[in-house]
């Protein structure tokens, strides 16, 4: 079977996080450890394009919900239609899986540039029967470069001026109660770490990736993740295991006051481990799985999660904007009140070309070295969140971030500790601290944590542009969860009452109403074809907020929100009775013009098929 190079859509985030999920955003690219810094590029206007190779398609069906697979004559011209759209680029349509959204994953039979699989998916998509089509994107754990080698030795932890000071806050709580997913590599039953370790699953689908002999099971030890040449692509450098989930969960909970090695941030929360990456990564459906199941929403044929983590932490990701997968089971994940933490990616680029760190709902988090400032490697750009340690190598490996590891360069070997550098290594300092506010106070939700995190950073001591809120501080978070002083999440802005009526035909990009923000549109769906789209400009730096409530409490539909080129950049696929709701921030240097679009998905039409969009 032909791997799936890990470079497909993402792009090399390295050195901070073991190659697959190495601290970043894992990519094909060679890691740029020792490269030295560079100046944060100006952010692009437009959406980058996609990169990497991929030989999957994802695509919803309207009316279909998790778990179902039609047989027969649906099915057949299900896959004639995709067959036709994929023969022009030397594609053969093959079912593989339904997700636990409801969407069927589809083999195309070949690698294809995703630039080629988008638009296979713009042309399956054209079938009123689909909700949405996109490429199964493959991730990569962000790249990380190990050294080798304690509390020490841990300048990431300690009370100083770049330090997280997690004594102090261990003074409050240890992160007692609190479940972690570690959405990665799996893990190894490293003895600084295996008492800390609940439950898990292995949820890589695909043999070949998965690189232990079978596809989905109970068992999410780390089987090594090594590569030959020209392995997952024409090349490809060989490399060795990363072993990048056991350092990410070494970080969050390793066992402390053992005499033995390193101090886990919350040593008394537990890490779940959810293996998706695999030999050459992982594909974007196994991670968004991951993401319903680690928060306790079900998977067809994934027995329930005893062990339902408050906090998901994803040192992954790969190049491209925010995918429909992705955003939904983030959506799904903080419905039921997880913290999704991500890794803001290690090309020393904006984020806002990072998926999945530059999703709705995240907490994207940048990486900064031991002198305070950005890493070299580091994304920045407005929808980071805030920055934590995430070493820099290149003056020494001791700048890195000491964690658990295994000596195995391919299968796996003995116990060891190394440092690695990379956003991969920032998340988990975030995610550990999201736990010990957890932990200090249960009551909190996803929005609370986010803008705790961020109230209580510190302001940076060196400069480290465009990374966000502040450096992440351990001690001031947890004070910050148990002192009464939790904010109330800010409501979306009400437009003024002057409002903008729909004016048929509107149905595509360029016949789409305009509408300024802020402002109240109002339109309908007079049938179950029926489709809307309004422009709206938004100037560079601003960030557009668009909700959708239908008119009738028993009407789906859903919001989608598209740039100038007809990419995809949001959406919000709610059910009946509920606001959907997207935001995107325009981090171009001009302003731009997006489009929102209405879709129907179930329930009532024509003129009791009213909507009202709230554009601010």
């Amino acid at each position: 079977m032909t791997l799936h190079t890990p470079a497909r859509t993402t792009t090399a985030i390295a050195v901070g996080i073991a190659l697959a999920c190495a601290g970043g955003i894992g990519a094909a690219a060679a890691a740029p450890t020792q490269a030295p810094a560079a100046a944060p590029a100006a952010a692009p206007a437009a959406a980058p394009a996609e990169t990497g190779t991929t030989d999957r398609l994802i695509v919803k069906y309207r009316g279909e919900r998790a778990g179902t697979t039609p047989a027969g004559t649906t099915q057949s011209t299900r896959r004639d239609r995709i067959q036709a759209a994929a023969a022009p680029h030397g594609g053969a349509a093959e079912h593989v899986r339904a997700t636990a959204q409801g969407a069927q994953v589809w083999s195309l039979g070949t690698d294809l540039a995703v630039a080629d699989v988008e638009a296979i998916a713009a042309q399956v998509e054209a079938d009123p029967t689909v909700e949405y089509a996109e490429p199964d994107r493959l991730m990569q754990p962000l790249a990380a470069a190990p050294n080798d080698t304690r509390w020490a030795e841990q300048w990431d932890l300690q009370t100083t001026s770049v330090g997280i000071d997690v004594r102090t806050a261990w003074d409050t709580t240890r992160g007692a109660g609190v479940n972690v997913a570690v959405i990665d590599t799996g893990y190894r039953p490293h003895a600084d770490l295996a008492a800390n370790v609940v439950g898990g699953y292995d949820l890589i689908a695909d043999t070949a990736v998965a690189n232990d002999g079978n596809g989905r099971d109970a068992d999410a030890a780390d089987p090594g993740d090594w590569t030959t040449t020209n392995q997952c692509a024409t090349g490809w450098t060989a490399r060795g295991s990363s072993w990048h989930g056991t350092h990410v969960a070494g970080t969050i909970s390793a066992v402390t006051n053992n005499g033995v090695g390193v101090a886990g941030i919350a040593p008394e929360s537990k890490v779940v481990p959810l293996r998706v990456l695999g030999r050459c990564g992982g594909y974007t459906s196994d991670i968004a799985d991951a993401m319903i199941w680690a928060s306790g929403g079900s998977v067809s044929g994934v027995p329930a999660n005893a062990n339902p983590a408050k906090v998901l932490n994803l040192s992954l990701g790969g190049s491209g904007t925010c995918d429909t997968t992705s955003q939904n089971a983030i959506t799904s994940a903080r419905s039921r009140g997880a913290v999704v933490v991500v890794a803001a990616g290690n090309s020393n680029t904006n984020v806002s070309s990072s998926s999945p760190a530059n999703c709705s709902g995240v907490v994207a988090v940048a990486a900064y070295g031991p002198t305070g400032a950005r890493a070299y490697y580091s994304n920045y750009g407005t929808l980071v969140d805030i920055a934590a340690p995430g070493g820099d190598t290149s003056g020494g490996s001791a700048n890195g971030i000491l964690s658990t590891l295994n000596t195995g360069t391919s299968t796996p070997g003995s116990d060891s500790y190394a440092f690695y550098q990379g956003t991969s290594m920032a998340a988990p300092h975030v995610a550990a601290v999201a736990a010990l506010m957890l932990s200090a106070n249960p009551s909190l939700t996803p929005d609370q944590v986010e803008s705790l995190l961020k109230s209580s950073a510190q302001p940076f001591v060196a400069t480290c542009s465009s990374c966000g809120a502040g450096m992440l501080d351990a001690a001031t978070a947890v004070a910050a969860a148990t002192g009464g002083t939790t904010p109330t999440p800010t409501p979306t802005p009400t437009p003024p009452a002057g409002s903008v009526a729909e004016s048929e035909s509107n149905n595509t990009r360029a016949t789409a109403d305009p509408a300024p923000r802020p402002s109240t549109f109002t339109g309908t769906i007079g049938s179950t074809s029926d489709t809307d789209y309004v422009s709206v400009v938004v100037p560079a730096g601003a960030t557009l907020t668009v909700s959708l409530t239908a008119g009738v409490a028993s009407a789906d539909y859903d919001l989608y929100l598209y740039n100038a080129s007809g990419t995809r950049v949001a959406s919000s696929t709610r059910g009946a009775g509920l606001v959907d709701t997207v935001t995107y921030t325009n981090s171009g240097t001009a302003s731009a013009t997006f489009y929102p679009r209405v879709l129907y998905y179930s329930g009532t039409t024509g003129t009791s098929g009213t909507y009202t969009l709230a554009i601010s």
